[in-house]
């Protein structure tokens, strides 16, 4: 286990690496130049030579990327173009905003998603896995724009039971923040809900078919037991996969429905920076949902490991 660890912790350094160079590089080639955007169309050339200089903007790409590097690893990640303050606080804030909507999301839609999926397996054929396998394609078929306008229209203009907008203000906690939170996390969690259904109904199915459940029957064991003892065990780990996978989706529905309430989290201020050339904020964001998602990839990877010894030690 120590040395499957190891690999994977390497991968993750490399992989941290690799994405740094690309984002450093593809900001650089970002159309606009960063002191006409913060001057103005308007300015002198002088004055923007002059930012430029005081920005570094002049010195080698190379240079330019170790210190960003560099800098970034000691916990320095520069000052916001936009904003004139460090970058750091700001990311933090946002994200720890972020964080209370995609851990409420993954508690609404983990959970049930194995449930129904587990459910719509053992009824399959049957009126209610036609109606779970309906539901979850209409989720993952609608985008979350389209999802969190519908629930806006639903539950806080027409019933008027939440509120339409989730503009927090600073310093609010998890339950200060619960009522405006509900809305966008039941947007964000419902493709990714539709998903989870789906792999576990189909991995519950393969299981079901196996000569182990069929042993297990054959031997008088409890439904319940043949259940959560031998079926659960072995078709959670196509959804555990695809789990992991709905972080990247997860952080983009998030970058859309963030947009849509008005919510202050980290999706919101990217596009607030790229559409103001801010390359400091966007370059530290861009990192950290880099390294989310690699985190995430290894959490994956351990509790796959857990359920199928045989990959640890492949």
């Amino acid at each position: 286990m120590v040395v499957f660890l190891l690999r994977r912790l390497g991968f993750i350094i490399l992989a941290l690496f690799l994405a740094s160079l690309i984002i450093f590089g593809a900001t650089q080639l970002l159309p606009g130049d960063v002191a006409t955007v913060l001057l103005g169309q308007f300015t002198t050339e002088e004055a923007i030579n002059n930012l430029r200089e005081e920005l570094g903007l002049n010195r080698p790409m190379y240079i330019q990327y170790f210190d960003w590097a560099s800098g970034f690893i000691l916990g320095d990640w520069g000052d916001s173009l936009v904003f004139r303050m460090p970058v750091r606080p700001i990311v933090m804030d946002r994200l720890g905003n972020s964080a209370m909507l995609a851990g409420l999301a993954w508690v609404m839609y983990i959970p049930l998603g194995i449930l129904f999926g587990v459910v719509a397996a053992i009824k399959r054929e049957k009126p209610v896995d036609r109606i779970v396998s309906g539901v979850s394609m209409t989720f993952v078929a609608l985008p979350e724009f389209v999802t969190g306008l519908l629930l806006i229209s639903i539950f806080a203009l027409g019933l008027n039971w939440l509120p339409a907008t989730s503009a927090l203000e600073s310093g609010f906690g998890f339950f200060e923040s619960l009522r405006y939170l509900i809305l966008p996390a039941i947007t964000v969690s419902l493709t990714s809900f539709g998903y989870v259904i789906r792999m576990v109904r189909s991995g519950t199915i393969a299981v079901l078919r196996t000569d182990y459940v069929r042993a297990a029957e054959l031997k008088g064991l409890p439904w319940r037991t043949v259940i959560f003892r031998h079926v659960l065990r072995n078709s959670l780990l196509p959804a555990i996969t695809i789990i992991a996978m709905g972080i990247g989706w997860l952080i983009g529905g998030l970058i859309v429905t963030e947009q849509v309430f008005g919510y202050p989290g980290l999706g919101r201020i990217l596009v607030f920076s790229i559409q103001r050339g801010d390359l400091p904020m966007i370059q530290a964001i861009t990192l950290i949902i880099v390294f989310i998602f690699l985190i995430s990839n290894l959490i994956a990877d351990i509790l796959y490991s857990v359920l199928n010894p045989r990959i640890r030690n492949s």
